[in-house]
């Protein structure tokens, strides 16, 4: 039995098919094991979001190559699409698979063994065709992802990923239907769904709206909850058939990138400060003090310091219950990558310190909101912490509560008084 270990970089989507090989390799016979171990076959599913992302990638490729000179070395991936024939220069690297072609690992693998055939990529940013493979299992105890959608036409102008992944293209309902009675069928009570650009989701007249509804049918899911969306999707229909959803998580995560219109503008982001906070406002106008997080660039080319107080002022306005801080990181390929003005490094670290100080209030004081209140938790894991015994979970707005006890109720959603803070990150809370 051949011995494969898999490597997994980047995102939720990718770690969806990274999941989804494995499956793939353990039903056809394979014997999966540690990425520390030596095998026979490594796969690293790279990501190529920076050109840090794509030092990693390969880095773990010619790990892999060192901990085993004759094992087989599969990349796949973003990496692979944007950088194809550097990689198939890499004496380290022995089988390139695009990421349309994940779902055939299984025959690429027998069809190297039997006359060493290398390169498995297509031109992705010219199909339409959805690569259409599922997770049947789930590390997870509690939560599923499902990928519903792949491929992005923003064109941004920081951001590879549509050279990476092509352009939308989007799975059957009924395929996903299928998946989640499924997952609900093994004891999942929560799904989220995903995609590189999920609010695109298009398959004939359906929409998410659409994919939503239908998932809030389906008996045993007791929470639906979304990926990463961009705002545009948040529209007075959309909200309207939304509030009629009974499983529907009120947490959002609806990336912004910049609060300052200048800056927006030079991302090639499609909205202003004005439509993002209309949308927010569109959200809590069917829900009671929804999660609204949020991922954030400084330091774009270009930026000042006047923009960047204006995002500080606009975190403010918005009062996000998250923010994940992201220094800019040029990308080679994009346009972002030339433009004049680039911000210094020793600014971008002191811009990225003081939002993320901003974040931390801001979800501290979110967190406040809580305290004393009834709150219902679909716990998850037990954990220890500072020596005592804890169950974890989340709530519906995912803010993760702590119940000290020395039982395992993973998979129970129970409702629970919220006491004070745990830490951080964490509210300390009894049944």
């Amino acid at each position: 039995m051949l011995k494969v270990a898999l490597h997994n970089l980047g995102c939720k989507v990718n770690s969806y098919e990274t999941e989804a090989m494995k499956q793939l390799l353990e039903n056809n016979g394979y014997e999966i094991v540690p990425f520390t171990d030596k095998a026979d076959v490594y796969i690293v599913n790279t990501c190529s979001v920076t050109n840090m992302a794509d030092r990693k990638s390969r880095q773990m490729l010619h790990k892999a190559k060192k901990k085993n000179p004759e094992g087989v070395v599969v990349a796949t991936g973003c990496y692979v699409q944007t950088a194809t024939e550097k990689i198939k220069e890499d004496l380290a690297i022995d089988i390139v698979v695009g990421n349309n072609k994940k779902k055939d690992i299984v025959n690429i693998l027998k069809e190297y063994f039997e006359d060493k055939e290398k390169s498995f990529v297509i031109d992705i940013n010219n199909t339409d065709e959805y690569e259409d493979f599922e997770v049947a299992t789930v590390t997870e105890h509690t939560r599923a992802h499902i990928k519903i959608q792949d491929g992005c036409n923003n064109f941004c102008s920081y951001c590879i990923i549509p050279y990476a992944r092509g352009r939308i293209r989007s799975r059957k309902l009924e395929n996903i239907k299928e998946e989640i009675v499924r997952l609900s069928e093994k004891g999942f009570h929560e799904v989220v769904l995903t995609g590189i650009n999920l609010g695109f989701y298009k398959d004939e007249d359906k929409t998410l709206i659409d994919v939503i509804e239908m998932a809030d049918s389906i008996e045993g899911i007791e929470r639906i909850r979304l990926g990463s969306v961009d705002p545009e999707i948040i529209t007075e229909e959309f909200v309207a058939r939304l509030k009629h959803v009974k499983k529907m998580c009120p947490h959002f995560h609806l990336s912004m990138q910049s609060g300052c219109d200048n800056v927006l503008k030079a991302m090639n982001r499609h909205y202003t400060t004005k439509e993002y906070f209309e949308k927010c406002e569109m959200l809590r106008s069917i829900y009671e003090n929804p999660a609204i997080t949020t991922d954030i660039i400084v330091g774009f080319p270009g930026e000042t310091e006047e923009d960047f107080e204006t995002t500080v002022e606009f975190t403010k306005k918005i009062g996000f219950s998250q923010i994940h801080v992201f220094k800019y990181s040029k990308r080679n390929g994009t346009r972002a990558a030339v433009m004049e003005n680039q911000v210094d490094e020793q600014i971008k670290t002191k811009r990225s310190e003081v939002l993320i100080k901003q974040g931390e209030e801001l979800m501290k004081a979110y967190r406040q909101n809580y305290i004393n209140k009834k709150i219902e938790v679909l716990f998850e894991e037990s954990k220890k912490i500072n020596g005592k015994n804890y169950m974890l979970g989340h709530t519906k707005n995912y803010i993760e509560v702590a119940v000290e006890t020395n039982d395992d109720f993973s998979g129970e959603i129970y409702e629970v008084i919220v006491q004070d803070f745990l830490n951080d990150e964490i509210v300390l809370a009894t049944r």
